[in-house]
């Protein structure tokens, strides 16, 4: 890996957490860490193009079969791959199946990229963590073979503590908060061979005091009104929260016009 490396485009492809959920702007849309890693680097790159296929909602087979052979004919510098997660969030998770599409996404994209940018995903402290907490290692271990055999660059969101901690998730419990979307994007940065500009990205958020018990009831009862039973329900009828959506940016344009 260069240091320091000038990129001329960037291409995301993925499901919500690329799109950005939940890091929520003015006018109601959604910027996210690819936004501001593309920010970055368009700032280091005059007409550095940017492009984000991702689509909140998307298994690892609809990333496949809509998104990856999009992202390798538009032939950018680099791109970033993280898909399979919502898939070991279903009960019916076929995890050799995962690993199947998972590779056929990698060697679909590697070639056609000076970079390819992989992620073990971060995962919020608690029970949802710890009950699918083995299906998400299993997936990272097939990353991390994937990028070994391919050249790609793994980012490791999971082991870092702070995006770990429940004060960087939104009230959805699903997707991180603005700033830890700052976060994940100066990891990306890094990883990619630049100069840090946050060198303690990682580092735990200060100590604050624990909500009190009707907080976290109420909490709790908003939670499951707003995000989980709504959850439940496209689950019960076979639908996803990305449907019919078009994916965040099309195609591979100048960064300057998508600033707001």
């Amino acid at each position: 890996m260069q240091t320091n490396p000038t990129y001329t485009s960037l291409v995301a492809v993925g499901d919500s957490f690329t799109e950005g959920m939940s890091d929520l702007l003015p006018d109601g849309s959604y910027r996210g860490w690819a936004d501001l890693l593309a920010a970055r680097m368009a700032a280091r790159s005059p007409g550095f193009r940017y492009a984000n296929l991702a689509v909140r909602g998307k298994l690892i087979e609809q990333i496949v079969d809509e998104q990856v052979d999009v992202a390798a004919a538009m032939g950018a510098d680099v791109i970033t791959l993280v898909g399979g997660l919502n898939d070991t969030l279903r009960p019916k998770c076929d995890m050799a199946r995962v690993r199947d599409l998972l590779t056929q996404a990698v060697e679909r994209l590697a070639p056609h990229c000076e970079q390819l940018v992989l992620m073990r995903s971060p995962g919020r402290q608690g029970p949802v963590l710890e009950r699918f907490r083995p299906r998400m290692e299993a997936l990272f271990a097939v990353i991390d073979d994937l990028a070994e055999r391919h050249g790609a660059v793994v980012v490791d969101l999971y082991s870092a503590r702070s995006l770990a901690d429940p004060r960087l998730w939104d009230v959805d419990r699903l997707h991180l908060t603005a700033e830890g979307h700052r976060r994940v994007a100066e990891a990306v940065w890094q990883s990619l061979g630049h100069e840090p500009e946050d060198p303690e990205w990682h580092a735990p958020v200060p100590a604050t005091p624990p909500p009190g018990w009707m907080a976290r009831r109420t909490a709790d009862v908003r939670f499951t009104r707003q995000h989980l039973l709504p959850w439940i329900g496209r689950r019960l009828t076979g639908r996803s929260s990305g449907d019919g959506l078009p994916p965040k940016r099309p195609d591979l344009l100048p960064y300057e016009d998508s600033a707001r």
